[in-house]
């Protein structure tokens, strides 16, 4: 029944392809009719290079049986109102106050900004249980000219919550976009305490029932599109999608699964997690949530952290054989993370979708040189699709695990190259 549903959405996703008409890349406007789970006529695009190759539609089918199987009973899609958060919180001390990098983000002087901003908050239900309650937060300018706007859906990183990038909605609001946010799975108004995220990495490992580090937010990502494509505001062929860190995570896999994400923008979030199991760079990562990786320790009779624990979390169950004392942490956590799922094999599902990729050339958790791989598999796409102008990547030099205001800059220019109508 799980992997029949997992079908019907992976159609559902595929169904909303982008417009031809919106976009530089080229690709025959050939149509094939498929119907939806609701048995609804939709018109797709054939012959497109990646996005409906057999390989790309392989590996969207299969990660999205992966997401459907872990889900709570699915319930339809609502919306209930919610008011400000005037406290959010941050599950991290002390409480962050600045952040220069998103306060640097262009921003359209407007007389009265402030009254003429329009704020919803609300709840998007997209599945049961505590954490199927979608917290959104979005701003936009109350008159446009535009009748439906480009949208772009912004992701924190770990520990923080979507009031943080409130200054980048501001930014891009100013200039006539819709900006979303969101809380990530365990964070902002999705955790009670300032263990919240932890604990639940930890639950995670020792139940195997939730996968709370990328995937559980992309599957909230994929019933956020299926929101955004609703409304009478949002041009649904310019919606864009970005984060920083974890929410770079969040961005990339959310575009690969989901083809309503137009023009994809991740921030020190890309690497390749098996290169750096290989490689032994994973030190930096396993830091960032280094509390399951302890519990992994202790489960395997470990003296300290070592590279078999880690390679231990992020094999998928298919390519190993578990045992009792081993739970599979990673494989738990995010399955196929490094293997089926990793970003040689994600990455390239983007094209021919406009892709910036922006690293810190010494980032310790995203290393460039396991880049190499996805930006050349990413290339040959882009390139098959006559699309290349579309994909880029940027390590900044001297820059670690840290998201710039060169960076900020980066993205959004980007994105209005892409989704402002010229």
């Amino acid at each position: 029944m799980a992997v029949a549903h997992a079908l019907n959405t992976v159609l559902h996703v595929r169904a909303h392809a982008l417009s031809p008409a919106n976009y530089k890349y080229k690709f025959n406007s050939n149509t094939n009719i498929i119907a939806n789970s609701a048995s609804t006529p939709i018109f797709i695009s054939a012959n497109r290079t990646m996005e409906y190759s057999d390989e790309a539609a392989k590996i969207r089918s299969e990660f999205l049986q992966l997401l459907r199987g872990r889900r709570t009973a699915e319930v339809p899609l609502s919306v209930e109102p919610a008011q400000p958060v005037l406290d959010p919180l941050y599950q991290e001390t002390p409480k962050p106050t600045f952040s220069e990098s998103m306060e640097s983000c262009p921003k359209k002087e407007i007389p009265n900004f402030k009254e003429l901003l329009q704020e919803e908050n609300f709840y998007l239900t997209t599945e049961e249980g505590e954490q199927g309650r979608l917290p959104v937060l979005i701003l936009k300018l109350k008159e446009s000219s535009q009748k439906r706007r480009p949208t772009i859906v912004f992701l924190h990183s770990t520990n923080k919550c979507k009031e943080w990038l409130r200054p980048l909605l501001e930014a891009f609001a100013s200039r006539d976009y819709i900006s979303v946010a969101i809380d990530s799975r365990y964070h902002g108004e999705r955790a009670k305490i300032l263990t919240t995220y932890r604990d639940a990495l930890v639950s995670s490992w020792k139940k195997g029932d939730t996968m709370p580090f990328i995937f559980d937010t992309v599957w909230d990502l994929i019933k956020l599109a299926d929101h955004l494509n609703q409304r009478e505001d949002v041009d649904p062929y310019r919606i864009g999608i970005t984060g920083e860190s974890l929410g770079g995570m969040h961005a990339w896999f959310a575009a690969a699964a989901d083809t309503r994400y137009s023009v994809v923008v991740p921030i020190i979030g890309v690497q390749g997690f098996r290169w750096a199991i290989e490689h032994d760079k994973w030190q930096a990562r396993v830091d960032s949530i280094k509390a399951v990786f302890e519990e992994a320790r202790i489960d395997l009779d470990k003296s300290c952290i070592d590279k078999e624990v880690v390679e231990k979390h992020h094999l998928a169950k298919i390519h190993i054989v578990a045992t009792k004392s081993m739970k599979i942490s990673m494989l738990q956590i995010a399955p196929g993370l490094a293997s089926s799922f990793d970003s040689p094999y994600t990455i390239p599902l983007i094209a021919p979708r406009p892709l910036l990729i922006l690293n810190g050339k010494e980032d310790p958790r995203c290393p460039i040189d396991g880049l190499e791989l996805p930006e050349s598999r990413a290339r040959e796409t882009y390139e098959n699709a006559d699309s290349i102008e579309s994909f880029k990547l940027v390590a900044q030099p001297g820059i670690g695990h840290q998201m710039t205001p060169l960076m900020v800059r980066q993205a959004s220019e980007w994105f209005d190259q892409y989704l402002l109508r010229e």
